[in-house]
């Protein structure tokens, strides 16, 4: 079997590592238990976690055995990581919640069963109980402030201000690293780009506390061929959770993203065969459509399943040729049946300016006839497109 780095390398994960030689090594001829960390800030994962779970799966894939952290306990400060603001706290029971919501997820890309089970622990069975003082003087000892300040994960927050809560983030997820080596044999942390700062304090700690190797690699950030973080659309994020975004509705996101980005997002996101990726992402004009679809297809077959992957491509194919057969339907109860009031219960606009807005604009039509009354009645069955890409048929109940 081929090692796991070259794999993770030459579909373009890899951002950084250390001690390089050591950990390929390593992957080559051990078994090796790693983790991900996973803050339980909602309850539902989105598009910026695709890269850990794909290569948690590729890792476990490869023999290597997953730990799937999720940070109940730091989740109580909030990592500050590429933020200019401090994240809001949380109780124990909303983690609670979020971390059961996560398990159901994560089922579809790592396996919990076999001789390199995935497991998932949460950190706050050994954060919640520390000792502050023992703690300091345990672990704080060996981090350095000044190398802490100069560390990228807290540049944002220092220009804004950044509280003692947050600046304890690093101490807490390097411990994490330390108590997952002690009772796990956890030798490598695998995260974001953004988490560098922090993934190698933890390997750092463990080899200043045990004298024993640690390892850490960071993937490339999902991110837009401009530098935006992929994901964010303007209704909000794109999440895994159907009744937060719909299976047609994510097919969609993927199936409308630029052509730039569909070569990496094959790489990174599906298995398809890298010869078969660059043959299908060598054009320059609309046949990039053919590989949007298959982008579109294989992620949603991944997070939702092949029949919700069926539906949604068929209802976009129906939406682009004009036809409503297979349309995604919303079942709508308003008072008054006009177009605003319609297009804001159908989730098609977020606001009844946005929506009076885009008919304004010229963008909104019932059926084939476009939009110029702002009080134009709608009919249940009645389809509404909003531009090019959103279609929906209106059901009212």
């Amino acid at each position: 079997m081929a090692n796991v780095m070259d794999t993770l390398r030459e579909r373009g994960f890899i951002k950084q590592t250390v001690y390089e030689d050591d950990l390929y090594k390593l992957l080559d001829t051990e078994k090796v238990s790693f983790y991900i960390g996973f803050d339980p800030t909602a309850d539902s994962l989105h598009v910026g976690h695709f890269m850990q779970l794909v290569a948690m799966r590729r890792m476990q894939e490869a023999g290597h055995r997953p730990i799937i952290l999720i940070g109940g306990g730091t989740a109580m400060i909030g990592d500050p990581s590429g933020r200019t603001d401090m994240r809001q706290m949380m109780t124990k029971e909303t983690i609670n919640h979020h971390i059961e919501c996560f398990k159901r997820q994560m089922a579809r890309f790592v396996s919990f069963e076999g001789p390199n089970a995935a497991i998932i622990v949460n950190n706050a069975d050994w954060l919640m109980g520390l000792n502050y003082i023992d703690f300091l003087r345990d672990i704080g000892v060996h981090f350095s402030v000044n190398e802490m300040l100069r560390a990228k994960c807290f540049e944002t927050r220092l220009e804004r201000g950044l509280s003692f809560l947050e600046f304890n983030y690093m101490l807490m997820q390097g411990y994490d690293f330390l108590v997952l080596y002690r009772k796990y044999g956890c030798q490598l942390e695998l995260g974001g780009d953004d988490q560098w700062s922090n993934i190698l304090a933890g390997a750092n700690l463990i080899r200043v506390k045990e004298q024993k190797p640690a390892y850490a690699m960071t993937f490339t950030l999902l991110t837009t061929s401009d530098g935006r973080k992929m994901g964010k659309t303007q209704a909000g994020a794109v999440w895994l959770d159907r009744d937060k975004t719909s299976p047609y509705d994510f097919y969609q996101y993927w199936r409308n993203i630029a052509d730039a980005d569909v070569n990496k997002c094959l790489k990174l996101l599906t298995y398809l065969p890298i010869g078969e990726i660059d043959e299908m992402t060598k054009f320059e004009d609309e046949r990039m459509n053919a590989a949007k679809e298959v982008l579109a297809y294989e992620l949603t077959k991944l997070v939702h399943g092949e029949e919700d992957a069926n539906l949604a491509q068929s209802q976009a194919r129906a939406a682009f040729s004009g036809g409503a057969g297979e349309l995604p339907t919303a079942d709508v109860k308003v008072d008054v049946e006009t177009i605003i009031p319609v297009m804001v219960a159908a989730g098609i606009c977020s606001s009844n300016g946005e929506a009076r807005r885009l008919i304004q604009q010229g963008g909104v039509l019932i059926n084939d006839d476009k939009v110029t009354d702002i009080n134009a009645p709608v009919k249940s069955g009645d389809v509404v497109h909003k531009g090019k890409k959103v279609h929906v048929r209106i059901n009212f109940v």
